[in-house]
């Protein structure tokens, strides 16, 4: 049986199955930080430099779609903040109809393996994977390392913890799944391996245009299949330049030297 509606909706969100997402559903979590404020040029920024889908909750669609051009619009379903009890406690802020009353192509949950809050976490993804495929619509699956149930120094960029996040997404019946980079390409096959679906790393805190770039050559490398990054795009100084940074490694199989040389970036 082919899903042709679910099949044109990733192609709406990718390039040739790779996927190049800018999130800003970071205003709930840290408020209306640098580039979020005049979320309008900064969407109409990025997609000019070439990422494939933007990511916002449902209450910032009406400012998405006119500033998105051709890009597609993934709805994020649920959220925590950065001075709540505990940021790990991600709760749901809409559902997939709210999704698709935004507009949108895809939707995204975010879970915390080896939080304290991972059971209802798994309830929620597998609830929304199974709604939003009714109707046709991909679900990405934003599957971390974090919480106190979890051993070692950097227990957030350990390959088998992450390794077990992509598949616990794969599991509850994501499309897509994105995790944290564990740091090298070697590393990060096993993370890829660990699932069948396309693994695209996640931003993390801006860290510099070359380590930037670095981390998505190594981890395409390594087998993602792209990067859901956030604030190392929007955040930037220039955020349309990043972007064709990034879209250079992705889409053009660049290193991380000649997309800095590109995007005027050196």
């Amino acid at each position: 049986m082919t899903h042709a509606g679910l099949d044109a909706r990733l192609a709406r969100i990718s390039t040739d199955d790779r996927y190049l997402v800018v999130p800003m559903d970071h205003g709930i979590t840290l408020g209306a930080v640098r580039g979020l404020k005049d979320i309008e040029s900064t969407i109409d920024a990025v997609t000019d430099g070439g990422a494939d889908a933007v990511l916002t909750q449902k209450g910032l669609a009406p400012r998405v779609h006119p500033n998105a051009g051709t890009a597609g619009y993934i709805v994020h379903l649920n959220a925590s903040t950065a001075v709540g009890p505990d940021s790990n406690d991600k709760r749901p802020t809409g559902t997939v109809k709210d999704a698709i009353r935004a507009g949108a192509d895809a939707v995204s949950m975010h879970i915390n393996v080896g939080s304290d809050y991972e059971r209802e976490q798994l309830e929620f993804l597998a609830e929304l994977t199974g709604t939003a495929s009714d109707y046709g619509l991909p679900t990405l699956g934003m599957a971390y390392a974090r919480g106190a149930n979890l051993e070692g120094d950097d227990p957030e960029h350990d390959a088998e913890y992450l390794g077990h996040a992509v598949r616990l997404a794969e599991e509850c019946g994501a499309d897509v799944v994105k995790t944290a980079y564990s740091g090298d390409a070697d590393s990060f096959e096993h993370v890829c391996e660990s699932t069948s679906l396309p693994v695209v790393i996640a931003g993390g805190k801006p860290e510099g245009d070359r380590a930037t770039l670095d981390a998505v050559r190594g981890a395409m490398d390594a087998g993602a299949a792209g990067v859901s990054m956030g604030r190392s795009i929007f955040q930037h100084d220039d955020p349309e330049a990043i972007t064709r940074a990034v879209s250079a490694v992705v889409h053009d199989d660049a290193d991380a030297e000649d997309a800095l040389h590109a995007a005027e970036l050196l």
